[in-house]
């Protein structure tokens, strides 16, 4: 999240945590655009709207979310701290290769094995940063904090892999050889 962004929370009036249901965050959102009425004063209400439409997008998106959480307990950033964890980077290596291959073969089902692959990580990802932050309680400690920004930076490769591997991806910017 942005210095300058509001607090996502906050702006849609929803309890801080991770494992948001998406009905409440949907709920909240139209309740807040339903209190933001036409005849107010058309500047603020403009951007009134965009805060509630950016704390939507940011709550909607499980990665995103994660990010606002952590910056709200105080955690640090993704440019504060890249680390990875151990054997992190070589078991990437050995799965962009899995990509390369799978891609070079044009075989559908060695595409789908990887990107089942990659949902599998995601998945996981997912689950493992629900545990971390339902277990930091109201005061985490810095280490608590720090293990979160490691999970959420191993997130973000598995999460541009998924980007990668979608077949829309702009051959132009792609890592892989199509």
């Amino acid at each position: 999240m942005p210095p300058t962004m509001a607090d996502p929370f906050d702006t849609l009036g929803v309890e801080p945590r991770f494992d948001l249901d998406p009905g409440a965050i949907r709920r909240a959102y139209l309740s807040r655009v339903a209190a933001t009425h036409p005849d107010t004063d058309a500047a603020a209400d403009g951007r009134a709207s965009a805060a509630l439409n950016d704390a939507k997008r940011v709550l909607e998106d499980p990665e995103r979310r994660a990010n606002a959480l952590l910056a709200r307990m105080g955690g640090p950033s993704k440019e504060q701290d890249k680390s990875l964890p151990a054997g992190f980077l070589a078991d990437v290596i050995e799965l962009r290769e899995s990509v390369e291959i799978a891609l070079a073969s044009k075989e559908g089902d060695a595409r789908t094995r990887v990107e089942d692959e990659a949902q599998t990580r995601r998945s996981d990802h997912i689950r493992r940063i629900t545990e971390l932050f339902l277990a930091a309680g109201p005061s985490p400690s810095g280490a608590t904090l720090a293990a979160i920004r490691v999970e959420l930076n191993a997130w973000r490769y598995v999460e541009r892999l998924i980007e990668q591997l979608d077949p829309a991806y702009d051959p132009n910017r792609a890592d892989f050889a199509p």
